[in-house]
């Protein structure tokens, strides 16, 4: 009897593993970086794409991608008297629950939250497109403390409202409100009382979520505010580096992506981007390269065995791989126009919008461009450009109020 007990423990153990591995806690996946943690996942799609497993509908306006974890799936939305909630899901579609948190944006051109949700331990933390970032406590449904980061750092909301996913470092919580002496911050996670400010940089945010890297052992905050992509001391706040990088609406929203000491940035509207070398402490930076083929605006670029992917804006845009180390252009197609790109499992999730809605499977490789599945989104409405999420061999696509699960699991 107690042998048979511990079987099934055994098994139930396993079976839980199973059902939350690969978890995507945050926007753009564990890491922020657009890559998930999943493995076992299919090549090449049948025709029509991957299997529906469900759609989940009446989530309400808004463009925040899913985050899973805990077997549950997290995402906000607005309803028609422009309050923001947010939808908890069960892993089979089902809603479980919703969570009011406050008004949220109405800008015209995408209304609704922009913020992905980002999870630790039982606590959920979101910024609204308004400026007011809001800790919510999961076992209770209720919320533990608002910040508006506008009012409190004596900022102005930006041109399309700010659309940052807030970064959780420890007992920090990271966020851009683009104050005096305040473009980034830190606020104590459970209280909202602020840590730290970056004093002495003063730039307005723009719609980047900021990450935090290990340079020689030294931990740096990278994000892109107004007219910089900046490097600042993650323990401290001190900036350390600045670089110039005019571009058109002040559209910097692409996180930088770091690797053996380069710093990737871009962004769109032709402006393009490029790789700043660290100086071995972190504290200074240089131009190694600069591209003006991939400017990406707005759907993140993915860096996967020294190769950058991502699609462009110019001329409708394109897929195309760079090469890290040297800028170098390695391919480019216009077959993928522009679109949200993530990686996971050696292969490229290309969610192509404003209106297309079309997803392409492709390898991520630098010899050349390979497609091997593709289809259509249907469900759901108005543009397609939040991320897509994968977590537990599912990819999880955002279009309008709804929220659709595909079964990307090999056969």
């Amino acid at each position: 009897m107690i042998r048979r007990l511990l079987t099934a423990a055994v098994w139930l153990s396993l079976l839980a593993a199973v059902a939350y591995a690969g978890e995507s806690p945050q926007f753009r996946g564990p890491d922020r970086d657009g890559r998930f943690d999943e493995e076992g996942l299919m090549k090449a799609w049948p025709e029509g794409g991957p299997p529906v497993l469900w759609v989940a509908e009446g989530l309400g306006q808004g463009f925040s991608s899913a985050s899973v974890t805990g077997g549950k799936i997290y995402v906000t939305g607005m309803n028609e008297d422009e309050d923001g909630y947010l939808s908890v899901l069960n892993l089979d579609g089902t809603v479980e629950r919703k969570i009011l948190y406050g008004k949220d944006t109405t800008e015209k051109n995408a209304p609704g939250p922009r913020s992905t949700p980002t999870l630790d331990g039982d606590r959920l933390y979101l910024l609204s497109g308004l400026g007011t970032v809001y800790c919510i406590d999961l076992t209770k449904g209720e919320i533990m403390w608002p910040v508006d980061i506008l009012e409190r750092f004596n900022a102005k909301n930006i041109m399309w409202k700010l659309a940052e996913s807030v970064l959780i470092d420890g007992d920090r919580l990271i966020c851009t409100p683009g104050g005096e002496d305040a473009s980034v911050v830190a606020l104590n996670k459970m209280t909202g009382e602020t840590v730290w400010t970056s004093k002495g940089l003063s730039d307005k945010a723009s719609y980047c979520s900021a990450d935090i890297v290990e340079h020689n052992g030294r931990r740096l905050l990278l994000t892109e505010t107004a007219k910089l992509v900046v490097g600042i001391d993650a323990d401290t706040g001190a900036p350390l580096w600045t670089h110039d990088h005019p571009t058109n609406y002040l559209v910097h929203a692409v996180t930088p992506l770091y690797k053996d000491g380069l710093v990737y940035f871009t962004a769109g509207y032709g402006s393009g981007g490029g790789a700043l070398e660290l100086s071995p402490d972190g504290s200074a930076s240089t131009v190694k390269w600069t591209d003006t083929n991939l400017d990406c605006q707005h759907h993140g670029v993915v860096l996967v065995d020294g190769c950058l992917y991502g699609t462009s804006q110019a001329k409708r845009g394109e897929l195309m791989c760079l090469e890290m180390a040297t800028g170098k252009l390695l391919w480019r197609t216009n077959e993928v126009r522009q679109g949200v790109t993530v990686f996971a499992d050696g292969m490229l999730y290309v969610y192509e919008g404003a209106k297309s809605g079309i997803v392409n499977l492709v390898k991520a490789v630098p010899t050349g461009f390979e497609r091997t599945g593709q289809f259509t989104v249907t469900q759901g409405a108005n543009q397609h450009w939040a991320h897509p999420a994968i977590a537990g061999k599912r990819l999880y696509i955002r279009h309008g109020d709804a929220l659709i699960a595909y079964d990307i699991a090999a056969k």
